[in-house]
């Protein structure tokens, strides 16, 4: 969504929504009764649209976003918790439908609008017309580390306080007492004048024939006691036990299982299926070609190619019946290209410096380059990267009566209710999407590719049909984290101060603030070129944070040992301007003992990133022994604003650490011949249990707007393991992953691009 000014969402808004200050049947939560048959069943009262009571008082929050494991769903229950003053002992989750009330409208003011207080009386229309414009973009994702510092701030939250005083005013009402004598505790309603006491229950059904108000007054983070403390993930238990329901989970009447395959070059046609063996297996029930599919919605729209499927009684017998057929692909103009002809295309393309797209300019960083007595260059590159979630990509489907349901882990179910609707010729009201909990998503479980094939066999075939792709088709039909070149030039004046900034790099996708720095420079000069290529490419985790933060963070470190100034006091000198990064970094700093000396063949390295409204700043130390590298500990400090669960933002900065770790390490997706190479973990390796560092992770609630957590640890481990690496042996890496670097060779003088 980045790449949406302000001027154009409201003028979207105004197209789908007639204006901000009309438009008032558009406000959210108020068709209570519309929604009642989708999320509340017998016992259960639907106070609010994110909130329903049942009558043995247990509160229900109904979230809008996926569990991919992240405990997303947890903190935002901890959020309607805290301002319902609700037991938490009696909380439970629940995911929202995929229903166009459910939509993504807090995005709005949590994104768009961000910082920017309306009236009150303006709030539920802003609110209405972005939900209809969510709607109608079918817009219910999860990504971005949104939930919590989105959802959660403009839609929980407010849902929780607002259901609050529903129960206060029915209640004062029944009891006719003032509204400000009723006091709320621990899921009941008080009044002590009475010596009243009453369950929420008890005033559900009243409560919900009123109004909601949309601006009710939240608590001060003072009188939290949910919000702020390490509450159990709800999504733990069920997981240990094994009732916990993925898409894989699911069993139809009838059901038959497929798995499919793609062409290995992008995007080639079927040109001949020899079937015949796949067929005389014993369970092989057929052999589907599966036609291209495509969506262009923007978020999670694809562009997928035919397919082969084969149709069984089993998994593994259509795996088998995979593996006989005989599969001849057209021919497409991509079928030499190679990673090498990639980069070699790429460094073409910054050498045209007329075709370059600025990002950012300050000062005249060209005439101060010009002008500089020391300039320091250094270029970047790194490799396309698979998303390789442990649960393999599959689901469900089943077309009745002209109604399709949709069993699928995704991270944007109305979406794919649309591009599912599209591809099989049905009206979106007709096809439903029951969303479950997702093994790891990591941006690939935003595109429908696979939950479109599922719908098209189960169409052929005429029965509920489960499609499972194998780690193959998955590491080789990827939407790939992209691959890209970033140059840089810097001017150093006498005293090593950094006098310019100029950079250059291939292709900007999001989010567009991903190649700025926080750093004090004069002269600025930010730019890319695009490049295209057939590799399909998508959402990573942290996007293009993850390129730029291994950039910028590794170029800094370059330019503070050419100045011959310590790394983190060079940094601390160019954020004297910026407090807050500068409090993050010296946590980081100090908490993993950077002043300390190190043994010989050891070294440390540090980063600082800015991302998804957080700041993270990491220590990497390394141990180097022969050119065998051993990452031994990695402090990190976080400054989130405010960690709703604290915890669950411990985790996540570990979990993003390993999977950026894993990357800067193993992750390397090449092509050859116009198709990748890899294929299953045996050669897009992963990081074992036995390499994992020790990781301390230092929350710093600063008290500025929440931040997310899910992303925001992996940008910057790469940068910090490259610049322990050179304190260690004085050997600087400018490209990824670390296992095509030989370190002793490295040491021995052999140059990089040999090695």
């Amino acid at each position: 969504m980045g790449k949406w000014t302000r001027r154009a969402f409201l003028s979207a808004a105004a197209l789908t929504g007639g204006g901000i200050v009309v438009g008032l049947a558009m406000r959210p939560g108020r068709r209570v009764d519309g929604l009642t048959p989708l999320v509340a069943g017998e016992g259960e009262t639907l106070v609010h649209a994110f909130i329903k009571i049942s009558t043995d008082n247990t509160i229900t929050a109904i979230v809008p976003h996926g569990e991919m494991g992240q405990g997303a769903q947890t903190a935002l229950a901890q959020m309607v918790a805290e301002e319902m003053d609700a037991d938490w002992s009696r909380i439970v989750v629940q995911e929202a439908p995929a229903h166009g009330e459910y939509a993504f409208y807090s995005i709005g003011r949590g994104f768009q609008f961000q910082g920017l207080n309306f009236p009150d009386l303006l709030v539920p229309t802003i609110d209405g017309v972005m939900m209809r414009l969510a709607d109608s973009m079918n817009l219910q994702i999860t990504g971005g580390s949104m939930s919590v510092r989105v959802t959660g701030r403009y839609s929980m939250q407010v849902a929780g306080a607002a259901t609050r005083d529903l129960l206060r005013r029915a209640a004062a009402d029944a009891w006719h007492v003032p509204l400000q004598e009723v006091v709320t505790e621990n899921s009941h309603l008080l009044h002590a004048g009475t010596s009243r006491r009453a369950p929420y229950a008890e005033f559900a059904g009243a409560a919900a024939r009123q109004t909601p108000s949309y601006t009710p007054t939240l608590k001060q983070p003072a009188d939290y006691r949910v919000m702020g403390r390490s509450m159990p993930r709800l999504d733990i238990p069920p997981k240990v036990d094994g009732t916990a329901r993925f898409a894989l989970d699911i069993r139809r009447p009838g059901m038959v299982y497929a798995t499919v395959m793609r062409a290995p070059v992008f995007g080639a046609p079927v040109a001949r299926v020899d079937d015949t063996a796949a067929l005389a297996i014993d369970g092989v029930i057929a052999v589907i070609r599966v036609p291209a599919a495509q969506s262009k919605d923007r978020v999670g729209g694809f562009s997928a190619g035919e397919s082969v499927a084969v149709v069984a009684d089993s998994y593994w017998t259509a795996t088998r019946g995979l593996r006989a057929l005989k599969v001849e692909w057209g021919m497409t103009p991509n079928d030499s290209v190679s990673s090498h002809s990639i980069f070699d295309q790429f460094d073409q393309a910054l050498a045209a410096e007329t075709d370059v797209i600025s990002d950012h300019v300050t000062g005249d960083a060209k005439r101060a380059l010009a002008a500089a007595d020391s300039v320091i260059s250094a270029d970047y590159r790194v490799p396309y990267l698979a998303h390789t979630c442990m649960e393999p990509l599959n689901a469900t489907a089943e077309i009745t009566d002209g109604q399709c349901s949709v069993w699928v882990g995704c991270q944007n179910p109305l979406g794919f209710r649309r591009a599912i609707a599209a591809a099989i010729d049905f009206e979106e009201h007709n096809v439903t999407v029951h969303n479950q909990l997702m093994g790891g998503a990591f941006g690939r479980k935003s595109r429908a590719d696979w939950a479109v094939q599922t719908a098209l066999i189960a169409k052929a075939i005429g029965r509920p049909v489960q499609l499972i792709w194998g780690r193959e088709e998955d590491v080789r039909q990827d939407f790939y984290r992209p691959a890209s070149v970033s140059q840089f030039q810097a001017a150093l004046a006498e005293d090593g101060e950094v006098v310019a900034w100029m950079n250059r790099y291939t292709n900007k996708f999001e989010p567009p603030e991903a190649p700025l720095i926080p750093y004090a420079i004069q002269h600025q000069d930010i730019g890319h070129v695009e490049s295209a290529t057939h590799v399909p490419g998508g959402a990573w985790r942290s996007v293009d944070h993850s390129q730029h933060g291994f950039y910028t963070e590794s170029f800094i470190d370059e330019l503070a040992v050419a100045a011959n100034h310590d790394p983190y006091e060079y940094r601390a000198r160019l954020l004297e301007d910026k407090p807050r990064h500068l409090a993050v970094l010296k946590t980081a700093a100090e908490r993993a003992d950077w002043q300390k000396p190190l043994a010989v063949g050891w070294g440390r390295g540090i980063s600082l990133q800015e991302c998804f409204g957080t700041i993270v700043a990491q220590v990497v130390e390394v141990s180097i022994d022969d050119g065998a590298l051993s990452v031994e500990r990695i402090v990190a400090a976080v400054d989130i604003g405010f960690a709703v669960s604290p915890d669950g933002t411990v985790a996540q900065i570990e979990s993003a650490i390993a999977y950026g770790l894993t990357a800067a390490l193993y992750g390397e997706i090449t092509l050859e011949n116009g198709a990748v190479v890899q294929s299953n973990f045996h050669d897009y390796q992963a990081l074992r249990m036995a390499e994992m560092p020790n990781v301390e992770t230092h929350i710093i609630n600063s008290g500025h707007s929440m931040g997310g957590a899910g992303e925001v640890g992996t940008p910057g481990v790469a940068p910090a393991l490259v610049n322990a690496i050179y304190d260690a042996i004085g050997v600087r890496i400018r490209k990824l992953p670390l296992k095509d670097i030989n370190l002793r060779s490295l040491v021995e003088g052999k140059s990089l691009l040999d090695s």
